[in-house]
């Protein structure tokens, strides 16, 4: 079977790794010239996928990149798995996934089956996806709905072990869309329509967005009150049953958790209703990286004319993805208090037109948002270093958020 993959990064990638390792024969269609070429070359830019796959799919002949949408003509199946990310108003942003669909609605074949796994609102599969194809060319007719449940860096969870859901607009193409999936997926759930599957995706991302925001609010309570909120958490997990814990940070980031509740209050709001519990979220998590420049300025003292060093500006520990990253922010509150604003992230080369800095001793200090990994902090000289989250502090970090106070 010819499996064509719209969209080669961090979902798109993944994918095509699972169909490769399932013995599909993969195109990888990505509008990126550069990711192509180095694809072809068996060059992977995701972690978590090995170069090695990539150059023994090539060398096999199961595996090849392309920019070209022609080259889907052939393919049993077509996945859709590009962002749908927000516009610069905090909206949905479907532009992508729209363009997509013209792209490849000429180059269908009859009987083909289109799958998408870009998230986006409850609907988007009858209305931005189907409908308009079987408009352009009605041979056409098989659907489904498998939210992507990619998490960058998990080393427990990945495509195979993850349970996948699935939703056809018929009964069919359920059928054919768990078929596929089933050869490099232990667990296929089918759901009965593509808006339980839409809406699943939606409830996932939205539940920990709201936890999220609400430890965040709690942790602002604690401290307060000067109780640390960190052993707080840690006591409350002892708990066995009908306990999940969450952790304050400076903010969310990512292609899902700062998006996936913006898309449900659309559908929410096209039905004139709204969820208070995301507004609430929404407002709380933004507040985080002024509220922690505040906290930073408690156990410091004024920044004005300091030189602050940032740490880790992606949005997750050991994943080069800065997408709705909260360092920007971040940055932009140290700067309004005064602080001339350098960063560091060995996983970053370039961010906001700034390239990341040395680690060294010409700085006041340093305000550690993300610990990779390979973080290495053995060249610093500077002033004290701070942490955001207790669980990232180790030897002399001080945590600022989750902590009593000095």
């Amino acid at each position: 079977m010819r499996i064509a993959i719209i969209g080669q990064g961090y979902v798109g990638l993944t994918i095509s790794a699972g169909s490769i390792s399932a013995g599909y024969e993969v195109i990888g269609i990505d509008k990126s010239e550069k990711t192509v070429a180095s694809l072809n070359k068996g060059i992977s830019h995701i972690e978590g996928i090995s170069n090695s796959l990539i150059k023994s799919g090539i060398d096999s002949g199961k595996y090849r990149a392309s920019s070209n949408f022609s080259e889907i003509q052939s393919a049993q199946v077509v996945i859709i798995a590009v962002p749908t990310p927000l516009d610069s108003d905090g909206k949905p942003d479907i532009s992508i996934l729209k363009s997509v669909v013209d792209s490849i609605t000429p180059h269908l074949s009859e009987g083909t089956l289109v799958i998408n796994e870009s998230t986006s609102y409850i609907g988007t599969l009858r209305e931005v996806i189907a409908e308009p194809i079987n408009t352009k060319n009605p041979k056409v007719e098989d659907f489904a709905v498998s939210p992507e449940r990619v998490d960058p860096g998990n080393l427990h969870f990945g495509v195979k072990n993850t349970p996948r859901l699935v939703g056809g607009i018929n009964e069919r193409a359920t059928n054919r869309a768990a078929d596929f999936y089933e050869k490099f997926c232990d667990h296929v759930v089918m759901v009965s329509s593509p808006e339980v599957a839409e809406a699943a995706k939606l409830l996932e991302n939205t539940f920990r967005f709201v936890n999220i925001g609400f430890i965040n609010e709690f942790t602002q309570i604690m401290n307060a009150l000067q109780i640390p909120a960190s052993e707080v958490i840690s006591a409350a997990a002892t708990k066995p049953y009908g306990f999940m814990p969450f952790f304050p940070n400076v903010g969310i980031g990512g292609h899902c958790i700062p998006v996936d509740p913006v898309y449900l209050q659309k559908n929410a709001q096209d039905v004139n209703n709204s969820s208070k519990y995301i507004e609430a979220s929404e407002a709380q998590n933004h507040l985080m990286p002024k509220y922690s420049v505040e906290r930073l300025e408690k156990f410091f003292g004024s920044l004005k004319g300091k030189k602050v060093l940032v740490v880790g500006i992606s949005y997750k520990p050991d994943i080069a993805d800065t997408r709705e990253s909260p360092a920007k922010a971040v940055m932009e509150h140290l700067k309004a208090s005064g602080a001339e604003v350098f960063w560091h992230d060995p996983l970053i080369a370039n961010f906001e037109g700034q390239g990341s800095s040395q680690v060294s001793g010409e700085y006041d200090l340093a305000l550690v948002l993300v610990k990779h990994q390979s973080l290495d902090m053995s060249a610093w000289r500077g002033g004290p270093i701070y942490c955001v989250n207790p669980i990232d502090s180790h030897r002399d970090w001080i945590p600022i958020l989750g902590s009593s106070g000095k």
